[in-house]
């Protein structure tokens, strides 16, 4: 009886702390600070808050791009170094561009628009990075 009680308490222990962990995430203030590190030249277009739980594998938006535009996507993340990992997708599901480079990522991903259509924004996560972050989405003709 009394182990069965310990392992309720310790159920009920860990819930919490992973609500408590969840809880602090402001995407808030990083979208700011990504949509005011948008390089000049570039316009604001969309932002994007990453809040995902810790057995989220994948978070995913949709846009429509133009053709003959440039766009950029600005990242900021709760984690010291940057632990969340940017995907294009074109409408076909075919990789366009990503922000990690070898085993590094970069903080921004800069891309010309190919063809009008529907894109995919994936954020994925490295192991062991927290999951909160915010994303600004810019683009200059």
């Amino acid at each position: 009886m009394k182990s069965l009680l310990r392992y309720f308490l310790s159920i009920a222990i860990l819930t919490i702390s992973v609500q408590v962990a969840n809880a602090q995430c402001n995407p808030d203030e990083l979208v700011n600070s990504s949509v005011t590190g948008l390089p000049g030249g570039y316009n604001f277009l969309k932002s994007y808050k990453i809040d995902g739980e810790p057995d989220l594998e994948k978070i995913e938006f949709s846009y429509v791009l133009t053709r003959g535009t440039s766009y950029i996507l600005t990242l900021r993340d709760r984690n010291k170094d940057l632990g969340t990992v940017v995907t294009l997708f074109d409408s076909q599901r075919n990789k366009v561009a990503t922000n990690k480079i070898g085993s590094q990522l970069a903080s921004a991903l800069s891309f010309p628009c190919n063809a009008t259509g529907i894109y995919y924004i994936q954020y994925t996560f490295d192991p062991g990075y927290m999951r909160c972050g915010g994303a600004a989405l810019g683009f200059k003709r």
